[in-house]
């Protein structure tokens, strides 16, 4: 679901950045170059950080024509890491991201809108949980250029914040934990 998301902003950011052709582009997963994180409060007294280590993911984008761009994202929910076992084992269970029946959270961009310089709303469906809404993920883009091995490479960031309950996840942590804010940071080579 986090990567879905990632890979919506990462399209929305290089929308707005006007700099690049169009072209479609791979998010860096094997350079470690992207990130699904997210974060929750832990009843309202401390905040709980997770991340999720595997996803896959293309953007393609034109500045002159944003409209026709587009973004796919697909997240192995099992891939779940808080930095403790005990708690990613019950984040995957069915209280939760319930992996075992719903192994993957997928993404797909619906529109683009510019909201200003490097910046712009990325809308598409999130399927997580087995339940598919829409979601804005806020995205800035960071740059774009080549790299040292002769690529070509652009990057952006953004977030969402999610209602669990929209997604069927019913555990009940408080009234301060009803959201997770997902956070998402992705570098696309361009292919």
């Amino acid at each position: 679901m986090l990567k879905n998301a990632l890979a919506a902003l990462v399209l929305g950011s290089a929308l707005i950045g006007g700099q690049a052709m169009a072209a479609d582009y791979a998010i860096d997963k094997q350079g470690q170059h992207a990130f699904v994180n997210f974060k929750i409060s832990h009843l309202g007294y401390s905040w709980l950080y997770g991340t999720f280590k595997d996803f896959d993911g293309t953007f393609s984008f034109d500045a002159a024509n944003p409209e026709a761009s587009k973004v796919s994202v697909t997240l192995k929910t099992a891939s779940v890491d808080t930095n403790h076992a005990e708690r990613d084992k019950h984040i995957r269970s069915a209280d939760f991201l319930n992996a075992s029946k719903h192994d993957t959270a997928t993404f797909e961009s619906t529109s683009v809108k510019s909201t200003g310089e490097g910046t712009a709303d990325v809308t598409g469906n999130l399927t997580l949980n087995g339940v598919t809404k829409p979601v804005v993920i806020a995205a800035k883009f960071i740059g774009e250029g080549k790299d040292p091995w002769g690529g070509y490479r652009a990057g952006f960031e953004g977030t969402t914040t999610l209602t669990l309950k929209d997604f069927d996840i019913s555990m009940d942590l408080g009234p301060a934990s009803q959201t997770v804010e997902l956070i998402i940071s992705v570098e696309g080579i361009r292919k």
